[in-house]
């Protein structure tokens, strides 16, 4: 039997035995398995290793795999990843886009977030999956795989994103606690910062704690969101409608890349294989194909949340903007909150606000862990969680500072997320079709296939969305 040792990229190390699951004789109930049968003498297992709070998940995830636990309580042990990775779905970025086609082309467009966001159901899922496979995560099987050259230019342009994204989510935040509470900009930045080392800090109570913590701000963005669709009362027929492809001219087609090409957001790419490399461990290939049973409907779970969430927000625009002729209202969210007050009422400008606040927060916690996933594997390396949250949080502040109008820095950062698309998908599907590296959870043909669409409409598309933004195309 060996025993491997393999960092936590959030800070901790982790250990899991292979060849052999081990246990406490007083941890885990005397069910002997293929699963969990151990030397029940031995000094260590994987109840040891875990971050505090979380040995009850290994004990559930273990009883799950074995079968003793179905249903609701067999996957409960298994959700989360996917709902931290899904908050870059919902992040402030989102808010703008959708907004804004909502208001000017009403639910022409409906089909393309939800294209878009199934489109993000198949990316996250791979990247799931090779955490769960090579108990690796996407920048350390770089690491492995490329030259020390090309994981060094790798990781200057994955710490680039990291910034980008930092800036869309603390501008995102301290706009909705500029708009809730009137404070100014800089020190509403200020607040979002400390807000986000709290959110960080539940990480030290177990990592069950922080994905609680996420899932609970989606809940408070779907809360807020879910009345204001109920006020709003979109047009079932206009809904309808908005499922057949078409296009209205050029604006729209740029709009449709927009939504799209943002869609997959670089750094949860590398951040799901990080989340999953450890979390539940299968020793077994049969092992790793029941976990990533389980994971694949974390994922379907959390990005179908995300997709109502994108789909409420276009339905709410169409539905108080567009009818109203207010069609470039979108384009700023200031303007959205305030005239969410004025046509619709009823608070809804307040809870646009809390929901927006809650994005910037959550999206900006997430930001920080990807970030220190690609510093640890691609070049190995690492620094204090808190560390990097308080250096990566400069810029923005700095954008912040000087009066950068918010909804314009917002799209800025997705321009700057765009370029770094390519270098995260593209080594995801070379990776997971490769079978000495992925197993028995290697990519079939047809997953390929569409592995390939899906990175050359989103590659494509940030390619011409790149051309557009700096004037390249003439359309």
């Amino acid at each position: 039997m060996f025993r491997s040792r393999n960092p936590n990229p959030f800070g901790a190390s982790v250990h899991y035995v292979v060849g052999m699951r081990q246990r406490r004789p007083d941890a885990l109930p005397a069910h002997p398995t293929s699963l969990l049968e151990h030397d029940r003498t031995a000094p260590e297992h994987p109840i040891d290793d875990v971050l505090p709070g979380e040995a009850r998940v290994l004990v559930a995830a273990q009883e799950s795999l074995a079968g003793r636990r179905r249903g609701v309580r067999g996957l409960w042990p298994f959700l989360g990843p996917a709902f931290i990775a899904a908050v870059a779905y919902v992040d402030p970025g989102n808010f703008a886009t959708n907004m804004a086609a909502g208001a000017r082309f009403g639910y022409l467009l409906l089909w393309v977030v939800i294209a878009a966001n199934l489109m993000a159901m198949l990316v996250q899922s791979m990247s799931a999956k090779l955490g769960i496979a090579t108990r690796r995560n996407l920048p350390e099987v770089c690491r492995d795989q490329f030259s020390r050259r090309t994981n060094i230019g790798l990781w200057i342009q994955a710490e680039i994103i990291a910034m980008a994204t930092d800036v869309a989510e603390f501008v995102g935040a301290a706009l909705g606690l500029n708009l809730l509470f009137q404070i100014p900009l800089f020190p509403a930045a200020l607040l979002t910062g400390v807000a986000a080392f709290l959110i960080l800090a539940m990480q030290s109570r177990g990592f069950r704690r922080l994905e609680a913590v996420i899932a609970g701000l989606i809940g408070v963005i779907v809360g807020g969101f879910a009345v204001q669709v109920f006020m709003a009362e979109p047009s079932a027929s206009g809904l309808a409608s908005g499922l057949i492809p078409g296009f209205d001219g050029t604006e729209s087609v740029l709009l449709a890349v927009g939504i799209i090409g943002a869609t997959v957001m670089p750094h949860v790419i590398y951040l799901h294989s990080a989340l999953t490399q450890h979390r539940i461990v299968g020793v077994t290939e049969d092992e790793k194909r029941r976990i990533f049973r389980f994971e694949l409907v974390d994922v379907v779970i959390a990005m179908s949340i995300a997709g109502v969430i994108n789909v409420s927000m276009l339905a709410i625009a169409a539905s108080v903007f567009h009818t109203q002729g207010l069609v470039d209202v979108g384009d700023n969210l200031t303007e959205v909150y305030d005239a969410l007050g004025v046509y619709l009422g009823g608070h809804a400008n307040l809870l646009f606000g809390v929901a927006l606040l809650a994005s910037g927060l959550s999206s900006s916690s997430v930001g920080t862990m990807a970030g220190q996933v690609v510093m640890q594997g691609f070049i190995g390396r690492q620094i204090p969680l808190f560390v990097r949250r308080g250096v990566t949080m400069v810029p923005a502040l700095l954008i912040v500072a000087v009066g950068v109008d918010p909804s314009r820095a917002l799209v800025l950062s997705q321009v700057i997320l765009s370029f770094g698309i390519p270098f995260a998908l593209i080594p995801l599907l070379l990776f997971c079709r490769n079978g000495a590296l992925m197993g028995s959870l290697v990519n079939r043909r047809s997953t390929n296939v569409a592995g390939v669409l899906v990175a050359t409409v989103i590659i494509s598309l940030n390619v011409f969305l790149l051309a557009e933004t700096f004037g390249i195309l003439d359309v």
